[in-house]
Formats: C-alpha cells, structure tokens, sequence
C-alpha cells in the first residue's frame, strides 16, 4: 500500500523543538575602517563560534571603491562566507548585527564609513520581505563586491527570484573590484 502526501504542509520553523531545517546562508562582510583586515578575520571568528552556524567555506579578499558614501571614506575589504545554520532567519539577522557592534560599528549616517558591515544576502532558497529585513539582499544583484567572491567559492551560485550570479557579475562587470590574493581570512 503507497501513502499519498499530506496535504497539510508544516512549516518547520514554526515548530518548537524538534529538527531545524538546515539553511545555506550567503552572509557579505565589509569593513572600511580601522585594521580591515582584522575586522573581517573577527567578524568570521565570531560567526564560526556562533551556535548553529557552521561557517563552510570563505570566499578570497577584494578590495573594492565605497559606493554612496563621504568622499574621504576609504576603500573596503569585502568577502562572502558561506555557512549552513539551524538558526531563524531573524536570529541570524540580530547575531550579524551584535557582530558589527561589537566591531564598533555605528549606524549613525547611510553610507558612512564602518569598521564591519554584514550583509544577509540568502537564507536557503526563501524570499523574505519584513520592516527589517529583505531576503535575498535588494540589492546583491548590482553589487560586484558581493558577486565575485560569492562566484569564487559557488561557482554554480544562483540568487533566489534573480538568477545564476555568473550572469549578474557579468552583467555589473567588475570595474573597481580587485582581488587580494596576497590577504587571507582563515576559517581556522
């Protein structure tokens, strides 16, 4: 005798206890203030020593122009970190956020500069729009310094609702975007 599938589908991370969904998550990070390099390779610690976020792999160093932000600001170091967590969407959101503060950043003018910045770009394949939160990032898609070094360690990566980032880096080119093959953030 087969079983028919349910039609009553749960959404698993309604559920209390029990088994989590394991999410792959694609998280940006920044930093154009103060010992950058420093800065990302703290900011990876501390998402690798997060419970429920397994930190699988670290995309290279770019440097890359600010965009939108003073004139005097600096130039940053980005990378993308790709990592599997159990975590809730808004769990993670506040942990990257606790993260940046703890690295001093201040939320004071759009654009500004900062020591740290993390970015949620995906969260699995899910489309999330909240007050506080839009999953995938709104704006990934035009974002060289995401694309590169999110193509680096995905060759295959596609961006939930947009499309494979192999088209989208070619289509924002990669003007401004320098890969630092002599810095290395380390995965310890």
């Amino acid at each position: 005798m087969t079983e028919t599938p349910s039609p009553y589908v749960i959404d698993a991370d309604t559920l209390s206890g029990g088994l989590k969904p394991i999410r792959q998550v694609i998280l940006s990070l920044g930093s154009n203030l103060g010992d950058r390099e420093a800065n990302l390779q703290g900011a990876v610690d501390a998402l690798r020593d997060t419970p429920d976020v397994v930190v699988v792999d670290v995309s290279p160093v770019y440097e890359t122009e600010p965009i939108g932000g003073p004139d005097e600001s600096g130039p940053y170091l980005n990378i993308v970190l790709l990592a599997d967590t159990t975590l809730a969407v808004e769990t993670l959101l506040d942990r990257a956020h606790a993260v940046e503060q703890a690295f001093g950043r201040e939320r004071s003018v759009k654009g500004a500069p900062r020591t740290l910045d993390v970015d949620l770009i995906t969260y699995g394949k899910k489309e999330i729009e909240t007050e506080e939160l839009t999953v995938p990032h709104p704006r990934a898609h035009e974002r060289a310094f995401v694309l590169a070094p999110w193509l680096d360690i995905e060759s295959d990566a596609v961006l939930p609702g947009v499309g494979p980032v192999a088209e989208l880096l070619a289509k924002v080119g990669t003007d401004g975007v320098k890969r630092l093959d002599d810095l290395t953030i380390e995965l310890q």
